[in-house]
C-alpha cells in the first residue's frame, strides 16, 4: 500500500487513528491525506479539517463480448476489491473509528470533538476535527 502524507501537517488525532486502521485493511491500494483549507484556530477552539483520499485495490478479469453483434471478442475489466459502502461497514466494525456521521456514494464524513485542558491553564480549549474520506475514481473498463 502506498501512503502519501506530504500535504498533511499531522494535526488531528482521529485522522491518525483512521489512517492506522486503513493501513490494516488489505483491499486498499493507496491512501493520501491532506489538510483541508477549512482548518482554523481561535482562542477557545481549534477546528481541524483533513481529507483522506482512498484508492481501492483492483483485479483484472477477461470478459467475453460480441462486437457488431456477431464478432466474438473479449475485453479486460478492472474490478474493485472494495466499495465506499464496504469501507463504511469495515470502519464501523472497528471500535475506535465507528460509524461515520454522514455517508453517501463517494464520501464518508467523521466529526469528532475533544476537550483539552492543559495543566498550566485554568481554562481549556475544544478541538473539533472533521475528516472526510473520498474514493479516488479510476477507469474501470479498458
Amino acid at each position: 500500500m502506498q501512503v502519501d502524507t506530504s500535504k498533511w501537517s499531522g494535526e488531528g488525532a482521529f485522522t491518525q487513528v483512521l489512517l492506522d486502521r486503513l493501513l490494516e485493511l488489505g483491499s486498499i491500494a493507496s491512501v493520501r491525506v491532506e489538510d483541508a483549507p477549512a482548518s482554523r484556530s481561535e482562542a477557545d477552539y481549534n477546528f481541524v479539517s483533513n481529507e483522506v483520499f482512498v484508492t481501492f485495490a483492483s483485479s483484472e478479469r477477461r470478459e467475453p463480448v460480441r462486437r457488431f453483434g456477431f464478432l466474438p471478442g473479449s475485453r479486460t475489466v478492472l474490478e474493485k476489491a472494495m466499495t465506499i459502502r464496504a469501507l463504511e461497514a469495515a470502519l464501523t466494525a472497528i471500535p475506535d473509528v465507528g460509524s461515520p456521521d454522514y455517508a453517501d456514494e463517494g464520501m464518508l464524513q467523521y466529526l469528532r470533538t475533544e476537550r483539552i485542558v492543559p495543566p498550566y491553564q485554568t481554562r481549556g480549549y475544544k478541538v473539533v476535527e472533521l475528516v472526510r474520506v473520498y474514493e479516488v475514481r479510476t477507469a474501470l473498463t479498458s
